[in-house]
């Protein structure tokens, strides 16, 4: 006889924390064996569906062709958003709210066909209460996903709500953009690429909320910016990233993800310094 296939990987990703993420892994215990889910993580900023959209991507992005990826970052769990699953040109399928979480790596893995999860097509347990969609709906979608169900089987297609992706742009001289992450360091991530900088460039005016500017080197590592220093680098993200070396850019810059940011690299001074 020929082998069964083999379930496919799947992805945790949440704002939920470890104790009920637990409960999502027990669900999915009990239709795979060991081995084939995989935490990316538990502790995004809870109810930041944004930021979440964009770690999502990054984080997910590079997994094989095939793998199921939910997300569960859901202020409107129970309420009138829809559960989805995105099946994407690469075989790979997403499952969580339909409340924009899914898009960016929806389209970053290509051609998504978007399903209401109808929770009648589901083998799971007795539903408690209707503020868990991860466990409840989510993780049983997910099993099924990884053991070759196709989405279009749970549900009928759909529409995702429109989303919109903060997207710089650039200016004469420079570029405006948004902070997208705050990482645990308090480095503040924005959306404009790193590669949009002249390669000459050694400093940068960098003005946050319209406050005044602020002259800041461009590095190449936190080392070279020296302790407690600020600065720009380059993100491993492909984005540029303010930091201060061993210390905090988002206290420093009182700012945060969400926070404008207007970037001038054409060399006119800025009126003070960090």
């Amino acid at each position: 006889m020929p082998a069964a296939p083999r379930p496919r990987l799947i992805t945790l990703t949440s704002d939920i924390g470890s104790a009920y993420a637990a409960q999502m892994k027990a669900v999915l215990a009990h239709r795979l064996l060991p081995g084939h889910v995989v935490d990316l993580a538990h502790d995004l900023r809870p109810h930041a569906v944004g930021e979440a959209a964009f770690l999502l991507r990054a984080m997910a992005g590079g997994f094989p062709p095939g793998t199921v990826h939910v997300a569960v970052v859901d202020p409107g769990v129970g309420g009138r958003r829809a559960p989805i699953a995105i099946e994407c040109r690469d075989g790979s399928t997403l499952v969580g709210p339909d409340n924009g979480v899914l898009l960016p790596l929806a389209a970053l893995l290509g051609r998504p066909k978007a399903y209401r999860i109808d929770p009648r097509k589901l083998e799971r347990r007795e539903r408690v209460g209707t503020t868990f969609d991860g466990r409840d709906l989510f993780a049983p979608t997910a099993a099924l996903l990884a053991q070759g169900v196709r989405a279009s089987r749970l549900g009928r297609p759909m529409r995702p709500h429109p989303y919109s992706v903060p997207t710089a742009r650039r200016a004469p001289g420079g570029a405006r953009g948004e902070v997208v992450h705050t990482d645990r360091f308090g480095n503040l991530v924005t959306d404009v690429p790193t590669d949009w900088v002249p390669a000459a460039t050694s400093t940068v005016a960098v003005r946050i909320e319209g406050r005044r500017p602020r002259t800041l080197r461009l590095a190449r590592s936190y080392e070279a910016l020296g302790r407690g220093r600020a600065g720009l680098l380059g993100s491993s993200f492909g984005l540029l990233e303010l930091a201060v070396s061993e210390g905090s850019a988002s206290r420093r810059f009182h700012a945060g993800t969400g926070s404008r940011v207007d970037l001038d690299w054409s060399g006119r001074p800025a009126r003070t310094r960090p």
